[in-house]
């Protein structure tokens, strides 16, 4: 199943875009059909998704062209190193958290999200790993189905270990803070938003209620690892597939990166939807640059 690499070249106006999705053109017809014959010579599809798919369900992500966290604003994502140490970043992270957690939990999957599911249920998608931790997937129906990054609607225990869903806790914090309220002066990624540091001083944080740790979105933040068992999980996924597919990703961290990697060395062939340039372009054999929901929708799962 080899293709010759096509890089889509485009010349049709731009489409109205969603807020955080950043300025596209339609796919082209030929385009079109050389992703539909990449997927209807895949017998087990391996898919990987990243940001730039739920950015099409409004959520912002950080590196897309105009649009992401990086180009609006000066502002980076929390560090683990800083989450673990600081116990007023995690009074920040977990007060803007909470602000943001009503408009982010609502968040529903789009069309690219439940396209995937149907194809998984119709036996061509063998094993599908996302960089998200918005749950998209899972509210689609997914099941095969690799969170690689963990999920936002969890919470840890730095202590004991034990996992709670994120929707109690939301509940504790009004317990604890039932006077307190801020404005939100934006959306960031992954639940987070943005307001001053002045209005979180009073914030309070609760602890486990089984040991008295302290609670982290069962999330890798940046600066962290992914588990090996979750890396060896998702090669074996991989070695038992035999084509791949990237959906909204850039591949600019290497926890999803080595995957391409490990694709290329076993001579997988591969194919990329997403706006802009990623990292594994030179891996690819067909790449696309257009809305995931608008192709994907086009492509029959044969």
């Amino acid at each position: 199943m080899r293709l010759p690499r096509r890089i889509l070249t485009l010349h049709t106006a731009p489409v109205r875009r969603a807020s955080f999705v950043p300025a596209c053109s339609t796919a082209d017809a030929h385009s079109l059909e050389l992703l539909q014959d990449f997927v209807s010579r895949a017998r087990r599809l391996f898919v990987i998704t990243g940001a730039g798919l739920s950015t099409e369900s409004g959520i912002p992500d950080y590196r897309s062209e105009g649009v992401g966290l990086y180009a609006r604003t000066d502002r980076r994502p929390m560090q683990h190193v800083e989450f673990i140490r600081s116990a007023k970043s995690r009074q920040r992270y977990w007060a803007r958290n909470f602000v943001g957690w009503p408009q982010f939990s609502s968040h529903q999957p789009n069309s690219a999200h439940k396209v995937l599911q149907r194809w998984e249920e119709g036996g061509k998608l063998h094993w599908l790993v996302t960089q998200n931790v918005d749950a998209l997937h899972s509210k689609a129906g997914h099941r095969g189905l690799t969170e690689l990054h963990g999920c936002a609607h969890r919470v840890m225990c730095l202590g004991c270990g034990g996992i709670t869903a994120r929707k109690e806790l939301q509940t504790r914090f009004v317990a604890l803070n039932p006077d307190w309220s801020a404005q939100a002066g934006g959306v960031a990624p992954d639940g987070d938003v943005f307001i001053e540091d002045e209005q979180v001083l009073h914030f309070r944080v609760p602890s486990c209620e089984d040991c008295g740790g302290i609670l982290k979105p069962e999330v890798t933040f940046f600066g962290d690892t992914v588990n090996k068992a979750t890396v060896q999980f998702v090669h074996d996924r991989l070695a038992e597939s035999d084509a791949v597919l990237v959906v909204g990703s850039s591949l600019q961290v290497y926890s999803g990166y080595r995957f391409l990697l490990a694709a290329s060395d076993r001579k997988m062939p591969v194919a990329i939807l997403n706006i802009g340039t990623t990292r594994a372009d030179h891996l690819a054999e067909l790449k696309v640059s257009s809305r995931c929901g608008e192709v994907l929708s086009s492509i029959q799962p044969l």
